[in-house]
């Protein structure tokens, strides 16, 4: 305890923040939180930095962003990339604490900082560094996590999130910053006008055809986060009806006060989207996520609104931009349905294939001009935002919703359009929330050690250990398929599931039916696998 003490202590003489040094001496008597706060630094990968408001080296606070926006643009620096610093923030606790300070650091090293005008979605941030020729980008979110977390990502000149080396490079230039009281600051930077919004909005109109139907009612909400303005303005401006909006959920409120988990992924986040839906008699309904870089769309369906599942979103965006005739890279990742590889295939189109996360598929090749992920993110346009993206895939997804209608056909009818030509390629996922990282270990170990010998009554035919470079196991099985790894950013053990089943006689239902029974009995199979 003496030694965990001094280190607090340590820490205390150097927090440039007063209300982090009081948050810290009002602990220093209780073993547990100090051995939480100081069981090492929070570490900078290539999601940047995420984890909980708290003071301390294992947390988000003022002191850990005045670190690493010195390493940033030490590093920047090192390397010899010139221009501006943007920084964004969205409306989560600290977040513009958080930016001021980074643009402080920055313009005391010597480089002009950029600051948003207001809090705003991480795509507008992402496509602010290309648009303003900046050498770096930085937003100060922690997306979809819960109320007590706060993140901080860096975009590099191009656009993209960071990946290795990059991320230890920065990493090592944090840790060699020296004391948190000798950086120099300077004045908050320049607050950017509204006219960077006006041009991520122009920009992203040119995503869509401009004389196509727009007939279509929308169910909307942002989640409590920065979503809504920017949403509203480019639907409207594409010609659209502006969208019934969740009242209770309009609003930035870093509480989230409506939801467990301000994740559209979660179970029961949706509810008041599909209650509002139902009430307007929408056409469909789409949430973003706090931070709208993901985006989440339901249809009507037998039993009620159904969530479409990511890989499913995917697919519809990637078949309606090959049927205007894009042609390039079409790209997923190794957790993604297999569905994008046949369409591709079909089309005659080079199909990519990478790791998990944007920052990989934006990375699929020069020729890229569409990606997602099956987490519900979306890259429909790279030359203008060089990540995923909810607001103009939401837009996306818009004009086919119109086109369809004015078929009178929806996204559904499309869905079984692709079974009839590709089968029903049926995918589900095993989220697993724990409160010990450990227990992550242990079932990844569990399954490596004894994997399957089968799936679904078919003969395990390959088993791809992908460490060192990720830490994800892939077993295949005939027409199964189980993909199991870590979250990268939340407390999570994940397995990605996929079944595909041929469609006999043209009678989609049966094959979703007989789909849906076998990714329910692959879940079981998997959890045993894992220890569960």
């Amino acid at each position: 305890m003496s030694d965990l003490r001094a280190e607090a202590e340590a820490w205390l003489a150097d927090d440039p923040d007063p209300a982090g040094r009081d948050e810290l001496r009002a602990v220093l008597d209780d073993h547990q939180e100090l051995r939480e706060r100081f069981a090492g630094p929070l570490t900078f990968g290539t999601a940047g930095l995420r984890g909980p408001l708290r003071a301390g080296p294992n947390g988000m606070n003022l002191a850990v962003v005045r670190g690493a926006a010195a390493g940033l643009v030490r590093w920047l620096a090192e390397t010899g990339v010139e221009g501006p610093l943007v920084v964004g923030y969205d409306a989560r606790h600290g977040s513009k604490a958080f930016a001021e300070e980074t643009a402080r650091v920055a313009q005391g090293a010597g480089r002009r900082a950029l600051v948003l005008p207001r809090p705003l979605p991480t795509p507008v941030l992402a496509f602010a560094v290309r648009h303003l020729d900046a050498a770096a980008g930085v937003m100060v979110t922690a997306s979809h996590n819960p109320p007590q977390d706060n993140g901080y990502k860096v975009y590099l000149g191009d656009g993209s999130q960071i990946v290795p080396p990059a991320d230890r490079e920065i990493e090592r230039a944090i840790r060699a910053v020296g004391p948190l009281l000798d950086v120099p600051l300077g004045d908050p930077g320049e607050t950017l006008g509204e006219d960077v919004v006006d041009a991520y909005v122009d920009s992203a109109l040119r995503t869509v055809e401009p004389e196509v139907p727009r007939d279509l009612v929308i169910a909307y909400t942002p989640m409590h986060g920065v979503g809504k303005d920017v949403f509203i303005r480019t639907i409207t401006e594409a010609g659209y009806p502006e969208p019934n909006v969740v009242a209770e959920q309009a609003e930035p409120d870093p509480e989230f006060p409506t939801v467990k988990f301000p994740n559209p992924e979660e179970p029961g986040a949706t509810d008041l989207l599909l209650a509002l839906a139902t009430e307007t008699d929408s056409d469909i309904a789409i949430a973003n996520d706090p931070d709208a870089d993901r985006c989440a769309v339901a249809i009507k369906a037998e039993e009620g609104w159904r969530l479409l599942r990511g890989d499913e979103v995917g697919v519809l965006l990637a078949d309606h931009l090959m049927r205007r005739g894009v042609k390039g890279r079409y790209a997923t990742t190794i957790v993604s349905s297999s569905l994008l590889s046949r369409m591709c295939e079909s089309h005659q189109l080079p199909y990519g294939e990478t790791l998990t996360g944007f920052k990989w598929i934006v990375r699929a090749g020069d020729d890229l001009v569409f990606g997602y992920e099956e987490a519900l993110g979306y890259c429909v346009a790279p030359t203008h935002v060089r990540d995923k993206d909810g607001i103009t895939a939401a837009l996306l997804v818009c004009e086919l919703a119109a086109g369809l209608k004015s078929e009178f056909k929806d996204l559904g009818d499309r869905l079984d359009e692709l079974a009839l030509r590709h089968g029903v390629h049926a995918t589900d996922q095993l989220s697993v929330r724990v409160d010990d990282l450990a227990d992550i270990a242990t079932a990844m170990a569990t399954i490596r050690q004894r994997p399957p010998v089968a799936l679904l009554d078919e003969p395990v035919h390959a088993v791809e250990d992908l460490l060192p470079d990720a830490d994800v196991l892939i077993v295949r099985a005939g027409t199964t398929r189980v993909v199991v790894r870590p979250s990268g950013t939340e407390p999570k053990l994940k397995a990605y599931l996929e079944v595909v089943e041929p469609v006999t006689d043209g009678n989609v239902t049966a094959a979703r039916e007989k789909a849906r029974a076998s990714l329910a009995a692959l879940r079981t199979e998997t959890a045993a696998a894992l220890g569960l």
